[in-house]
């Protein structure tokens, strides 16, 4: 059985949490108003989730899931992450975040700037260009004809092997896009960011379609990057 943690609680947390325990596992939530705040979606999770501290989520989990909004990568735990998985849901939004000048031009991507928050860790981009409820809805069993895939780039090849087992049990194949440096593929504003996703490109809410792997690794090489 694997523990999940969870920095960050939201819509893309709450939603990967559900399948994780649907999957038998169990997860340990966390947030950054505290854990007394989770105690409703404990409840509706049932006996195999908890909440706990940002600190304490990251030193339960065997795999840590990072989703919160960017401009706060610098409030994750370091030394509670030395020697885990992480998996980086995050996404650059300027207009939330603020401007973030090695991303604007290009020199790097918001996974390797967590990457280098954690030096001790195993960062893995990965659920950044999905809508949590398509990811609700698309999870399939192994072998299933209708099965999604999710893509996620990493540097250490056995973490990116423990991210592809995670995401198989929770019901999606992986498409690996290489280095943590090719993460930008499936950014915002490239066209492998979450419409193929959508059965209505322009209602996100109106339902989901399984996606191939061939489909997305298309979708990947056609992104362009200015630097």
């Amino acid at each position: 059985m694997t523990t999940w943690g969870f920095i960050g609680s939201g819509n893309i947390g709450s939603t990967v949490a559900r399948l994780a325990i649907a999957a038998g596992h169990d997860v340990v939530l966390s947030n950054s108003r505290g854990p007394e705040t989770l105690a409703d979606l404990v409840a509706q999770l049932g006996p195999h989730a908890r909440a706990a501290t940002a600190q304490e989520a990251a030193t339960a989990g065997d795999v840590v899931v990072v989703t919160i909004p960017l401009k706060a990568y610098r409030d994750v735990p370091v030394d509670e992450l030395a020697g885990k998985v992480v998996i980086d849901t995050m996404n650059y939004y300027p207009e939330r975040d603020g401007q973030i000048p090695e991303l604007d031009d290009g020199s790097t991507t918001s996974s390797e700037l967590l990457q280098a928050h954690l030096p001790q860790s195993h960062v893995v981009k990965g659920f950044n260009n999905i809508f949590f409820q398509h990811l609700g809805e698309l999870a399939r069993r192994a072998g299933a004809q209708d099965r999604s895939t999710l893509a996620i780039a990493g540097d250490d090849a056995q973490a990116k092997d423990t991210v592809r087992k995670a995401l198989d049990a929770i019901g999606y194949d992986t498409l690996d896009l290489g280095p943590l440096a090719e993460g930008w593929r499936t950014q915002p504003g490239q066209p492998a960011y979450g419409t193929e996703y959508a059965l209505d490109a322009g209602d996100w809410t109106a339902g989901a379609r399984p996606v191939t792997s061939d489909e997305l690794a298309g979708l990947a090489v056609r992104a362009t990057r200015e630097v």
